[in-house]
């Protein structure tokens, strides 16, 4: 197949640090390239991703992220460019609504985001002519007027992470500097269960700092370290030497890409059970599932106990980027044979 893949405007494919989406395209793109189809990526010029992509893009614009005047003209160019390919599958908000995207080529489009009220009229209007994906059961089940071609997980490669012995001596958090992401409940639950904390977070944008300096920066003490934000080689050491990866979300996250890499690297996660947690985290196998900061403590104390072997299995057969390149190769299959059920 000649597979046009979209990925937004904001960040290089594969990101440099921050950037789940971002990881997601670079790694089907090249597990559906290496599996014998023609893959064009339609991505910001300082993208690597090893490729064809087509030229024209300006650089990432991570300052305007989110941002609709910069999303516009990047989708409009990736359509007119991706005239000659069998299907595109976009993994922008703008790009399936485009009204003058051509219209004899299927359009897929990932869902990235939560099902917020404000989201979930936009996705059931696309659904009229784009097959939909949902990236979790939980995401699926929490918008039903909206039309779900198929649920696939997310995957990573996980022979790119190595399999760390988790002897750090720490726990860790790894995410976005942000209320939503439970950084202080992080904070809290490991010095209750008595083990140190390392935190890296994104932090870049205003509301950012501002949470940082409010709400985190007074409750570090001699047992939390905030390292900033890590880039892949940093990200996966710190990974690989955490007794656990700490993750007690305070909303429903429709995925959650750090999970499956903490997983990758063998390291158990403790989380709380929202949104997609369920789906990835094996309760007392890779990791526990706790309402509650006396409880997420009691299971990051019982973390070191689990199989670190255990947990990257998990990955390798269930959340491999293999997997879910041959997932989304049997939707466009069977989207471009008229067969696909939704």
């Amino acid at each position: 197949m000649r597979i046009g893949l979209i990925a937004p405007p904001w960040l290089p494919v594969p990101p440099t640090g921050y950037g789940g989406t971002e990881a997601v395209v670079h790694a089907l793109a090249t597990s559906l390239a290496a599996a014998g189809h023609r893959v064009v990526l339609a991505a910001a010029s300082d993208s690597t991703c090893p490729v064809e992509r087509i030229d024209g893009f300006a650089p990432a614009k991570r300052a305007e992220m989110g941002e609709t005047s910069s999303e516009l003209p990047h989708v409009i160019r990736a359509y007119e460019e991706l005239a000659d390919v069998d299907i595109i599958h976009d993994h922008t908000l703008a790009g399936p609504l485009y009204r003058h995207r051509p219209t004899e080529i299927p359009v897929v489009c990932t869902i990235h985001s939560a099902m917020t009220p404000t989201l979930r009229p936009v996705y059931k209007a696309m659904s009229r002519d784009v097959s939909l994906v949902a990236i979790s059961q939980h995401q699926a089940g929490s918008a039903p007027e909206v039309k779900i071609s198929r649920v696939i997980h997310h995957g990573i490669d996980p022979s790119a992470v190595p399999l760390g012995a988790g002897t750090g001596g720490y726990a860790c958090f790894l995410g976005r500097m942000a209320p939503d992401k439970g950084v202080v409940e992080a904070i809290m639950v490991a010095r209750l269960a008595g083990i140190k904390l390392k935190i890296a977070a994104k932090m870049s944008e205003k509301a950012e700092l501002d949470y940082f300096h409010a709400a985190v920066a007074p409750l570090l003490g001699a047992d939390e370290e905030f390292v900033g934000e890590v880039d892949l080689k940093g990200k996966l050491a710190l990974l690989g030497d955490a007794i656990a990866l700490i993750n007690p979300l305070q909303w429903d996250e429709p995925f959650g890409m750090v999970m499956i890499e903490a997983l990758a690297a063998g390291t158990p996660v403790v989380a709380i059970p929202r949104g997609s947690a369920p789906e990835l985290i094996e309760h007392g196998v890779t990791g526990f599932l706790a309402a509650g900061t006396d409880e997420l403590a009691r299971c990051l104390q019982r973390a070191a106990d689990l199989d670190r072997r255990g947990c990257r299995a998990a990955v390798e057969t269930r959340f491999s980027a293999d997997l879910m390149a041959r997932r989304y190769a049997a939707l466009f299959e069977d989207v471009l044979a008229g067969t696909h059920q939704s």
